[in-house]
């Protein structure tokens, strides 16, 4: 792990993330109702959603005819943290009884996740954590992960009768981007930059996949690559991440951590809201302050 000096600050988070949409009025329907998030703004082709009240969790900017992509650098899935269990129960019974197509359901230890995709293919987690001092620890100061089946009848005995919970009323106020899980290029070379250069914690270390966070959370950010593959961005066109967010607290920070990424051989992007880097397979991030 880096040392004080070179660690990212522990209340680091990440915010919104920025995707592209083939049909922006298809993706709203489905955001809104399906997942159960608002429109913010809407401004012609760009559409900022969040839960109701709450912070801004998805920019959706429209280019007709993007395709999904396959076997390329960028977005695994951006998940979406609930604050609490019920709040997980509660999506779980609007799902079935809207019968939301899903792709996965698994209990990861440190946390309990519902997986789908929207109709771009863009992966989508909703979760919510488990207590930290529930955690199983690694022994060298990360935490141990796992992929089990989801006990969906433990999950729905957190609320007192599902059949009578009634129309969905939209993600609780409290809802935040929990973390953001990226395909990669390589997970060598990404753990040098997101740990080595940006100062995050390697929390668990796979083969395929690594974890890495600020302040001992889990993971704020995940990546993976794609088996057997050598993998490049997207074409231009596609239907993919445009950019994730990492949240630090002050322009100070902010300005250390592009100047780290600076000192690495690579320009930082000085934008209005915040400064674009990228990380060695060309996923962009802009760093902004909470």
């Amino acid at each position: 792990m880096p040392d004080t000096a070179t660690k990212i600050a522990a209340d680091t988070t990440v915010g919104a993330v920025h995707l592209t949409v083939a049909d922006l009025d298809r993706s709203i329907a489905y955001y809104e109702t399906a997942i159960g998030l608002h429109v913010h703004s809407r401004d012609g082709s760009i559409a900022r959603l969040g839960a109701d009240g709450g912070e801004e969790l998805l920019v959706l900017y429209e280019e007709p005819g993007a395709q999904p992509v396959r076997g390329h650098t960028g977005l695994f899935h951006f998940a979406l943290l609930l604050p609490d269990r019920a709040g997980l129960a509660r999506w779980l019974v609007h799902a079935a009884q809207d019968r939301v197509p899903l792709s996965g359901m698994s209990d990861h230890l440190v946390s309990e996740a519902i997986y789908l995709r929207d109709p771009d293919s863009h992966g989508i987690e909703i979760y919510r954590d488990r207590p930290r001092s529930d955690w199983p620890a690694d022994g060298r100061g990360g935490v141990l992960m796992d992929t089990l089946p989801l006990d969906t009848d433990s999950l729905l005995g957190a609320l007192d009768d599902p059949a009578s919970a009634g129309a969905y009323a939209g993600m609780p106020r409290a809802t935040t981007m929990g973390h953001v899980h990226l395909h990669v290029a390589d997970i060598r070379d990404s753990e040098r930059f997101y740990r080595d250069v940006m100062g995050f914690d390697v929390m668990a270390h796979l083969p395929e996949a690594t974890f890495l966070s600020a302040g001992g959370y889990h993971h704020h950010l995940g990546a993976n690559v794609w088996a057997g593959r050598g993998v490049s961005p997207p074409p231009p066109g596609s239907a993919a991440l445009r950019h994730a967010t990492v949240l630090l607290r002050s322009v100070d920070e902010r300005d250390r951590v592009a100047a780290r990424i600076a000192d690495g051989g690579q320009e930082p992007e000085a934008r209005e809201d915040g400064v674009l880097v990228r990380d060695p397979g060309g996923n962009a991030l802009l760093l902004r302050t909470a």
